[in-house]
């Protein structure tokens, strides 16, 4: 059967501005460290991979030594006691339900496991967070027929395809057998790079990226009111919200919405990589795509 592998943030919820920010500031303060970032100046630290990494980026020499951090062991030793902490507070934001759950991820969660679909979340995000995310945004019960694969079990965070190479092999799938859904650019990177179809959900933090080699770009899966297949506005991100379509290069139908079948299609379109043409959403298709790439903690 088919596999359907997720990134964590950004796809399964919208975690940044009101997860990840609040997290990382919360735990420079318990550790007397100087820094509070803003949202702007967070926008430009989401371009790095990995949260320790992050982290690791505000140690300046000056500052290393102001902390008493002498070498390079105290510095490792410091941004693993940090990043810990930053978890625990993250995992308590996730628990507090202060970041539901994107439009439509539920939905088609219970469409692909109903009909037999393998289920995967692939994440260079810390595994306990991503747990944590996964069950708010699908449910106890449906989290627990997902493979997860996160944190630092591979070394080469995204945009390395490393993190999907291992799912795949891990899971023994041929890449012709899955499709991802990303919501960054470096995610669409690492995806394609292991030759997986890839569907982009765009979030707060990725809209003007550059999502060329997507099978399908949009706002979020979409969420229609039962019945009413076009209610909502366009991208509005609320119950009820439709699906907008940013780019569509496997040219698949979304009504109103990204349903299985939609998957399905995308499925029955040439692989990247294949050498057939598929298209590219790129600027000339999609008027506010790209240029920045980013990956989550």
């Amino acid at each position: 059967m088919p596999a359907l592998i997720f990134d964590c943030d950004g796809v399964l919820a919208d975690t940044e501005q009101h997860g990840h920010l609040p997290a990382f500031n919360q735990t420079f303060a318990d550790f007397n460290v100087p820094v509070q970032w803003s949202a702007a100046e967070y926008a430009d630290k989401v371009k790095i991979g990995g949260g320790k990494e992050r982290m690791r980026s505000i140690l300046t020499p000056d500052l290393a030594d102001s902390l008493g951090l002498k070498d390079d062991a105290a510095v490792d030793q410091a941004v693993r006691a940090w990043h810990q902490r930053k978890t625990a507070v993250y995992k308590e934001l996730v628990e507090a339900g202060v970041m539901p759950a994107r439009p439509g991820i539920a939905r088609i969660v219970q469409e692909a496991y109903d009909a037999g679909w393998t289920l995967a979340v692939a994440s260079t995000s810390a595994e306990p967070a991503v747990r944590a995310v996964l069950t708010h945004a699908v449910g106890e019960s449906l989290a627990g027929h997902f493979a997860v694969f996160a944190g630092d079990v591979v070394p080469k965070k995204k945009p390395a395809p490393d993190i999907y190479l291992f799912a795949l092999k891990e899971l023994n799938l041929d890449p012709d057998e899955a499709i991802v859904v990303e919501d960054s650019a470096n995610g669409l990177r690492a995806a394609l790079g292991a030759g997986l179809r890839t569907l982009v959900t765009v979030s707060g933090y990725t809209r003007e990226e550059d999502f060329t080699g997507a099978s399908l770009v949009v706002s979020s899966l979409g969420e229609p009111k039962s019945g009413e297949p076009n209610s909502g506005e366009p991208g509005s991100g609320e119950p009820g919200g439709t699906a907008e379509v940013l780019a569509n290069p496997a040219g698949v139908d979304v009504p109103g919405a990204v349903n299985l079948a939609t998957l399905q299609a995308i499925l029955a379109r040439p692989r990247p990589g294949t050498g057939a043409a598929t298209g590219a959403a790129t600027g000339a298709d999609n008027p506010t795509a790209p240029s920045t790439p980013t990956e989550t903690p």
